[in-house]
């Protein structure tokens, strides 16, 4: 399904509105909580049922958020990949994948909604198709470096028994 995140991201929060909810612009609370409950976008990608649900669960507030697409991730990207262990051959077609990336410099990448219920968090995520081509990139990259947890860190070869 092709997203349109920048109209979306209008679209939800006239109906977050027209629904009566108080929305706080947050950030992001992805990385926030270990114990969050992802709504399935996959199989439900319309936002009007999460609303819904939270609407029946008694919920008030919504905290909605979402991410411009910049040249910052372009730029931490590439030094990135400048850092990485790959060849220059692995190189260049990421670099191309990367550049094409720049025009959707400005465009919206990812929109969340999320709210409060019994000390769990419940999210509403979505994220532009090029934006998961992008996240595939890092970790592609990511994958490049060396396993720093596979080094020896004794001292020649020496060890205490105590």
């Amino acid at each position: 399904m092709k997203l349109d995140l920048d109209a979306l991201k209008t679209e939800v929060l006239e109906h977050l509105e027209a629904e009566g909810f108080v929305v706080f612009h947050g950030y992001s609370r992805l990385a926030e909580s270990d114990s969050f409950v992802a709504w399935d976008t996959d199989r439900f990608p319309d936002y009007r049922s999460f609303v819904a649900a939270a609407k029946r669960a008694g919920v008030k507030l919504i905290v909605y958020h979402f991410r411009e697409f910049t040249a910052a991730h372009i730029e931490e990207a590439s030094e990135r990949l400048e850092d990485s262990e790959m060849s220059m051959d692995e190189r260049r077609p990421i670099e191309r994948r990367l550049k094409a990336l720049n025009g959707y410099e400005g465009f919206t990448c990812a929109l969340e909604l999320s709210f409060d219920f019994e000390n769990r968090v419940y999210l509403f995520s979505l994220r532009s198709e090029w934006y998961e081509e992008y996240l595939d990139l890092l970790e592609e990259i990511d994958a490049a470096f060396g396993d720093e947890d596979d080094e020896d860190d004794s001292i020649g070869g020496y060890y205490s028994r105590n």
